[in-house]
């Protein structure tokens, strides 16, 4: 390597270090909180990122906090990659596979004319639909950084996401009684709770309060999932560039480079040849690279752009979140 290119990432890093260094401290902060007081560690990110508002407008740290929230953002949606394995879903059988693809298209679908009907672009039912149907904050985030540049876009993502974290918490306490209410068996509760909880550690925290056998089944589903967002990239992808939806005349790639990273490590991790402490080690890796570009994201939004959304937003992701769990007892109940 020259001596010209290794000034060049010298001085990058510099510029870069001061953001990404704040941003790493604030997802430390909020990982504490997590562990202490038991609410998501993405809410808490969201929030402490958005009170150090004032450190994105200007300064040293801007470059840093432009850097973390987009770059670091798309490594920790590939590495969830790792999570998954051909092995994982083909366990499942194909019922339940079955429902996980029904129930995700459905709600998206729905999710779409749901918003396009209460005056909001598609684009915003697409990210709230596809944070509902798949995995939560997760998704939410994947999902806006394979749309397309939008003036609205961070600020609904932001949104997205501390609606998405709430509710998740909400469900993970109210889906086990509603389980055990209409009085479905161990497996049935799993599949229950692991296609209509958002994110991964509210799915695993509900399924294993009711049984190991509710819990094994529902992280399985719930990662079956995690495994539709790919697809729904792709989908969200193609939707967008047919509308030339870009203002900048920019069209997304059909298939982001972070979400060829995922599907390159879920091939991996399917071989069965990645050892337990690497796959573990690659794991938390991605979900510190979340919380991180999580807490960049909360530095680039003031609390005020988000006061001003209004209620209908918060009506349309709580009906989403309804339909979603309804849809799944119906189908448990008539077609499982």
């Amino acid at each position: 390597m020259s001596a010209i290119a290794l000034s060049h990432i010298h001085s990058r890093g510099r510029e870069l270090a001061p953001g990404f260094i704040v941003s790493l401290i604030v997802a430390a902060a909020a990982s504490f909180l997590s562990e202490h007081y038991g609410a998501p560690v993405m809410l808490f990110a969201l929030l402490l990122g958005m009170a150090l508002n004032f450190l994105s407008a200007e300064g040293q740290c801007k470059a840093g906090i432009e850097f973390t929230a987009r770059s670091v953002l798309r490594i920790g949606i590939a590495l969830l990659g790792m999570r998954i394995t051909l092995e994982q879903i083909a366990a499942l059988g194909w019922k339940p596979v079955a429902l996980v693809v029904f129930v995700v298209v459905v709600t998206i679908l729905v999710s779409v004319v749901a918003a396009k009907a209460m005056g909001f672009q598609r684009i915003f039912g697409m990210l709230t639909g596809g944070a509902t149907a798949i995995c939560g904050a997760s998704a939410a985030l994947a999902l806006s950084a394979a749309l397309p540049n939008h003036p609205q876009k961070e600020r609904a993502t932001l949104f997205t996401v501390i609606i998405v974290s709430a509710l998740s918490t909400v469900a993970m306490i109210l889906y086990p009684m509603i389980a055990n209410w209409f009085g479905l068996s161990p497996t049935q509760a799993g599949v229950f709770l692991g296609a209509t909880i958002h994110d991964v550690a509210q799915v695993v925290g509900a399924g294993y309060s009711m049984s190991p056998e509710t819990g094994d089944t529902a992280t399985v589903v719930k990662l079956m999932r995690v495994a539709m967002l790919l697809p729904v990239i792709v989908c969200a992808a193609m939707v967008t560039r047919m509308q030339g939806a870009d203002p900048t005349g920019k069209r997304p790639p059909l298939l982001p480079m972070f979400a060829v990273g995922f599907l390159l490590l879920a091939c991996i991790n399917s071989t069965g040849w990645v050892p337990q402490l690497i796959q573990g080690g690659v794991n938390d890796l991605s979900r510190w690279c979340l919380v991180i570009a999580i807490s960049a994201l909360g530095m680039k939004t003031q609390l005020k752009e988000l006061a001003a959304v209004g209620i209908k937003p918060i009506l349309l992701m709580v009906g989403e979140t309804i339909f979603l769990a309804t849809l799944v007892l119906l189908v448990l109940r008539w077609g499982m």
